[in-house]
């Protein structure tokens, strides 16, 4: 199941309200579990000997039946322990420090036990995340050894993306942007999105942070590019329209992190799977399955959320939402008396029970001990006739069953309170209400916690002195009589002495209330710096930085006042109360089902309603009674066409008429308007895309056409392109991804002359329209009138700058800029793969020049010259991309590390071939052109007069050469194409070579003499058959006689 296992998903019990119970059993993954089997199973053993004598007793009084139902309720617990599928648990043996012989005679046998198996300890692990962040450091450590060395060039900071869905102030917004300051001192940059207008937009904006309101196409895609960003935040379950984008492709690679805090999707799923709703609940799963990490903030929701667990599930304990709650609640409630409303008197001393979230067959004992520590404070009260006060005690727990109830009220009747002083609230109802009231607040559940308790955090909020065991994670961060009292757990007659302590008078005493007041203070930020360090840890282990972004600094930098929730930004609590109405969630999934319901099902029954009324029973029989006419009809139409002589032909004939046929059908589709006025322009701009999430960047201009590198992500009506038809090799999911773009210009080369009739051609990344750097109507204007002009000549035009690229914030010269993206080895991969191109020597150390002379270079594979050209740059990428694929391809498909990353990429040498234009257009003797994307204005960058003198490199790069390289490659790959070795340049286009056009010239005269010699083999067949001889001789009648049988014949017509 993920991060919880299997067993414990059938440990998990849920109430109506959805809190989860936790069935207790002995089978567990925990090794201190196993000592324990035999020793239980005597014990239980004993318990039932003893039950079985005590039944046998011959007069039972009311007291006898109470101890019955209790010790039968006792046995019916301890079955349940030793049933299969329980959760993993830590058992801690409590001894409790107090004499047995002051029990009742009910519990006199807990005096035969070493120790008591309540307050068992659930424990929730991450198991697979954890793993697999171990399982990544291991492997980076390794390739750091195996590999050749990788420098990171810090030149840009890591970039985050913050979503909400929300835009009103509550808990979660105070923590998270108490974690975005601490963020931003540590390094990362910070865009904030919000699916929604609203007032905390003010509050971001105050920190200097961005604040986008996102904005949705007509298909609600959130038109945003994700890749942009390292990493992306995601806060709250009304933000899962963002996951949805992010589902699809070029994002899913993109690491997320899904902060939920909300408690009413995990109720509703159980009504889900219940109800059949499938659809709603496989819709989320596939969100919470999107996310790389889904955090909580509390150990109990990966129990409630356990149907959607991937294995993703992680926990950061730390929350502003009980002191937010308790504040809000007092500000609410200022000036009414709660008292009264909930019939207690002013003078009454309340004392609130509390425990664990989790309910448990144990809880009950538990309960019950803390009620014998309190009953010695009864005798006190009796005796205290001045001050009038009356010692109430409530007990706040899950536990909703009647039979709960009477055994609460038999240990109480036992331990001497009246019925009126001992009541059960259920911590489902307004346990906020009840806290305010108590004057001191008791945490009676003794098992080991992973987290502070948030219930204790809430009471300490409303100013309530708490009393404690001292269990490490409360010993933490309470000392005792300065913020809380805490008892050893060991030792339940501490509790009775602090309560003396607390009490004065039947007020609380001096030191209780200064207690509560040191503690409010205290939980006002309580468990702040686990939390903003967690998430700071968090992010280190998920995102992969590349090699141009610089390492955010280290925990222990940040600064001590940024490790405290921001309070000061929501110091007006009375006004934001009534901003946020309703924080769970439970609107936003009001609406969800809202749109499920009126889809799903209203729709199919509108559906069946609307055919029912146009086709009547009438219309039904008709259109039945036509089709079985023209069943008939094509039925005998078939068994005529078997009866008759056709002629098939040979094999090859059948197949190259089909294969015209084809055609014919391809050529005689419909065109649509910019089909047809992409035929006549000069100039045609191509945009390869990857997935559905390209969709709303892409053109839906004549001058445009997309072509996708995937047949499953292509746009519906579109006419795009299909590369993978065009290129069998970007089938592959591992050369798609890393050849990218120049996969698209392999597909549109081979055999361009079938799509690509335009004088010239150009290329534009989608990316570039979300940072409003493509060519506006303007650019495309000037530059369709400078190719007319014949302005430039053979020239390159490009409009993404490297100078403006987001990655070199330095403005960094070629080389350099190549290697900070390339983790230090772009000149080492551009030497391996010149030296394999050139056949040069191994000590060969020299690169093409790419000078400084202030000008820039082409980024984003944006630009655009002649087809001509366009082929011959093609024919240098096709060695170029073989070279680096015969360097980098064994290690990197089998270990996903390539020298060109700091950490496992897919698309490893991708960022290599974004420059590569810029050699082969400088170092060819082109010109090239810049063009402004937003005025059209045009400047020549690197003209050819600075280039003389060495600095070109025209030798190597002149066609002639080229076009012979190309023909000996095409040469060996014809003669070696039945040996069984892997080669990728003959699988990036056309392999052709004089030998080739030769053996097809050879082909083709062997066939026309073949049709030659079976035309002669079929007019020797035909002279040489054996004639049947004429039956007889025909001859014709005289003129006279032929004018009588006309005659005959005309009146034989008439008749």
């Amino acid at each position: 199941m993920g991060s919880l296992e299997e067993s414990e998903a059938q440990s998990l019990r849920r109430n109506d309200a959805g809190a989860p119970l936790i069935k207790r059993g002995s089978l567990s993954r925990y090794s201190e579990l196993s000592h324990l089997r035999n020793s239980d199973e005597k014990l239980h053993l004993k318990l039932v000997y003893r039950l079985s004598r005590f039944l046998w007793c011959g007069k039972i009084d009311y007291g006898q039946l109470i101890c019955i139902i209790l010790a039968f309720l006792f046995v019916v617990a301890l079955f349940q322990s030793f049933l299969p599928g329980s959760i993993g648990l830590e058992r801690p043996r409590i001894h409790m420090g107090f004499d047995h012989r002051e029990l009742p005679w009910e519990f006199q046998y807990l005096k035969e036990m070493e120790g008591l198996n309540f307050g068992e300890g659930v424990k929730f692990v991450p198991l697979k995340v954890l793993q697999k962040f171990t399982k990544e450091e291991n492997d980076a450590n390794m390739s750091v050894d195996s590999m050749r060395p990788r420098i990171r060039t810090p030149i840009r900071r890591p970039q985050l993306a913050m979503v909400f869905g929300d835009p009103l102030m509550d808990a979660t917004q105070l923590m998270m942007i108490s974690i975005t300051l601490s963020l931003y001192s540590m390094g990362y940059a910070i865009q904030v999105y919000f699916l929604e207008d609203g007032h905390i937009h003010a509050a971001w904006k105050n920190m200097g942070l961005n604040v986008t309101i996102l904005q949705t196409s007509s298909e609600s895609r959130v038109v945003v590019d994700w890749l942009n960003f390292d990493g992306v935040l995601v806060n709250t379950i009304e933000s899962k329209d963002v996951l949805s984008c992010l589902m699809q492709e070029p994002f899913k690679s993109v690491p997320v992190i899904w902060t939920i805090q909300e408690r009413a999707l995990a109720i509703r799923l159980s009504e889900y799977t219940s109800n059949g709703h499938m659809k709603l609940f496989n819709d989320w799963k596939q969100a919470f399955e999107r996310a790389t990490v889904v955090v909580f903030s509390d150990y109990d929701l990966p129990m409630m959320y356990s149907p959607l667990d991937s294995g993703n599930y992680f926990v950061i304990p730390g929350s502003p939402l009980e002191p937010w709650e308790a504040y809000k609640f007092m500000a609410l409630c200022k000036g009414h008396d709660l008292r009264a409303k909930m019939g207690y008197r002013p003078e009454d001393v309340v004392i609130a029970v509390v425990g664990s979230p989790f309910h448990y067959n144990g809880s009950w004992l538990e309960h019950a001990l803390v009620m014998q520590a309190i009953a010695p404070l009864l005798s006190d009260f009796n005796n205290d006739a001045t001050s009038g006060s009356h010692l109430k005690v409530s007990i706040i727990c899950r536990n909703s069953t009647s039979t709960y109830d009477v055994a609460l009220q038999a240990i109480a009747l036992r331990f001497g309170y009246h019925q009126d002083n001992v009541q059960r609230i259920s911590s489902d109802g307004d346990v906020t209400s009840f806290l305010d009231i108590a004057d001191i607040v008791i945490y009676g559940s003794f098992h080991e916690e992973q987290s502070f308790p948030a219930i204790l955090i809430r009471a300490m909020s409303l100013g309530k002195p708490i009393i404690a065991p001292n269990i490490s994670v409360i010993r933490k961060r309470v000392e005792n009589r300065v913020n809380g009292f805490l008892f050893p757990k060991e030792n339940i007659r501490v509790i009775t002495q602090i309560l003396r302590q607390a009490l004065s008078n039947g007020k609380l005493s001096p030191l209780a209330k200064n207690v509560g007041s040191i503690g409010k203070g205290n939980a006002r930020n309580l468990m702040a710096s686990d939390a903003v360090k967690g998430y700071a840890d968090l992010l280190q282990n998920v995102l992969k930085l590349s090699s141009e972004v610089m390492l955010p600094k280290t925990i222990s930098e940040i600064p001590q006042n940024l490790e405290e929730w921001q309070w000061n930004l929501v110091e007006d609590m009375e006004s934001l109360i009534y901003w946020n109405k309703s924080t769970n969630g439970s609107d936003f999934l009001y609406h969800i089902e809202e749109l499920y319901y009126r889809d799903v099902v209203e729709g199919s029954n509108n559906t069946s309603k609307v055919i029912d009324q146009v086709f009547s029973l009438t219309d039904w029989e008709e259109e039945k009674s036509i089709e079985m006419v023209n069943a008939k009809r094509r039925r005998e139409e078939e068994q005529l066409k078997d009866r008759t002589d056709q002629t098939r032909g040979t094999w090859e004939e059948v197949y190259r008429s089909a294969k015209r046929a084809d055609r014919t059908k391809n050529e005689l589709h419909e065109r649509d308007d910019r089909e047809l006025e992409r035929t006549g322009q000069l100039l045609c701009i191509y945009e390869p895309y990857y997935g559905e999430g390209t969709w709303p960047f892409l053109h839906n201009k004549s001058l445009y056409r997309g072509i996708g590198l995937s047949t499953k992500g292509r746009r519906p009506g579109a006419d795009d392109i299909d590369a993978p038809s065009r290129l069998p090799i970007l089938s592959s999911p591992y050369y798609r991804d890393v050849l990218r773009e120049y996969g698209a210009f392999f597909a549109i080369a081979n055999r361009i002359d079938r799509i690509h009739k335009n004088p010239w051609i150009g290329f534009q990344s989608w990316r570039l329209t979300v940072r409003k750097s493509s060519l506006s109507a303007i650019a495309e204007g000037a530059l369709v009138g400078a190719i007319e002009a014949h302005r430039y000549g053979d020239a390159l035009f490009f409009w993404a700058r490297m100078d403006e690229d987001p990655r070199n914030p330095l403005q960094l010269d070629f080389w350099s800029f190549c290697d900070s993206i390339n983790a230090g080895n772009c000149r080492f991969a551009f030497k391996e793969a010149f030296r394999r191109i050139y056949g040069l020597q191994e000590d060969w150390n020299s690169l093409p020049p790419m000078p400084a002379d202030g000008y820039s270079w082409s980024v984003m594979h944006s630009w655009a010259l002649p087809t001509r050209s366009f082929l011959e740059l093609v024919m240098f990428s096709r060695m170029f991309v073989d070279a680096l694929d015969a360097r980098l391809y064994d290690q990197h498909r089998r270990t996903g590390e390539c020298y060109l990353s700091l950490s496992k990429d897919r698309h490893c040498y991708s960022r290599v071939m974004e420059l590569l234009v810029n050699v082969w257009a400088y170092h060819s003797a082109r010109r090239i052109v810049y063009i402004s994307p937003q005025t059209g204005a045009m400047h020549e960058h690197h003209r050819l007069k600075g280039r003389r003198g060495g600095h070109m490199w025209v030798k190597w790069f002149s066609y002639p050469l080229l076009k012979s390289m190309d023909e000996d490659l095409a040469e060996e790959s014809d003669f070696d194409n039945q040996l069984d070795r892997r080669w990728l340049w003959p699988q990036t286009g056309e392999v052709y070579w004089q030998g080739v056009y030769e053996r097809e010239r050879n082909h083709r005269q062997k066939e026309k003499a073949e049709r030659k010699r079976r035309s002669k083999d079929k007019q020797r067949r035909i002279r040489g058959r054996t004639h049947q001889r004429t039956l007889g001789k025909y001859i014709k009648p005289p003129p006279e006689d032929r004018d009588f049988l006309m005659a005959n014949a005309t009146l034989v017509a008439s008749g």
